[in-house]
């Protein structure tokens, strides 16, 4: 999944080297701390957040199969 992450993110910012993925575990919630460089937070969460809605959403969908809960914040 942070790979998967890491991807979309690249492929959207002017600054793909600077994207950063951590990961915080818990016991049934997984925490992705997608950080960027500030000019680029824009360009991640989208016009009205779709673009972020969209990411959090292929995270649901994967959790739903691995039976864990998965969020995303994005940080800049």
């Amino acid at each position: 999944m942070k790979e998967l992450i890491e991807a979309i993110a690249k492929a959207l910012v002017d600054n793909p080297n600077e994207v950063k993925v951590q990961v915080l575990e818990g016991q049934q919630t997984t925490v992705f701390e997608l950080r960027v460089v500030p000019d680029d937070i824009g360009k991640v969460i989208g016009k009205q957040g779709r673009t972020a809605e969209a990411i959090r959403t292929i995270l649901q969908s994967a959790g739903m199969k691995h039976r864990k809960r998965y969020m995303l914040e994005i940080l800049g």
